[in-house]
């Protein structure tokens, strides 16, 4: 399935608009980025160091294409946790991305 994130948007925006209890319940901002805001900027970073590596001519997106075996990218980048990669991003900026990047598939895969 190639889903694009308005596709997963919308799906997340019909889902909930209507129940503002159910909308309560996902705390985006209280609940993540409000916990671990220097975490969050650190995989941003993340982003972008990827984005210049594999597409630096486009805008930032996730080219899927390029990115397959995240369990297993996030494996090797754990064993290197607590240091930084040769480009300069942490490896555990690194696990943190493979890791959001396998949950987003999988909850896509369920939708």
């Amino acid at each position: 399935m190639n889903w694009s994130k308005d596709d997963t948007f919308s799906f997340y925006l019909d889902e909930f608009m209507d129940d503002k209890e159910d909308r309560k319940k996902i705390p985006v901002y209280s609940g993540v980025i409000n916990y671990f805001p220097d975490a969050i900027k650190e995989v941003a970073k993340c982003s972008y160091a990827g984005q210049q590596q594999h597409n630096p001519d486009k805008p930032l997106a996730w080219d899927r294409s390029k990115s397959g075996d995240e369990l297993d990218a996030l494996m090797r980048h754990l064993i290197d946790a607590g240091t930084m990669d040769t480009d300069g991003v942490r490896h555990s900026a690194k696990v943190a991305w493979r890791a959001l990047a396998n949950l987003q598939k999988e909850i896509e895969n369920e939708i």
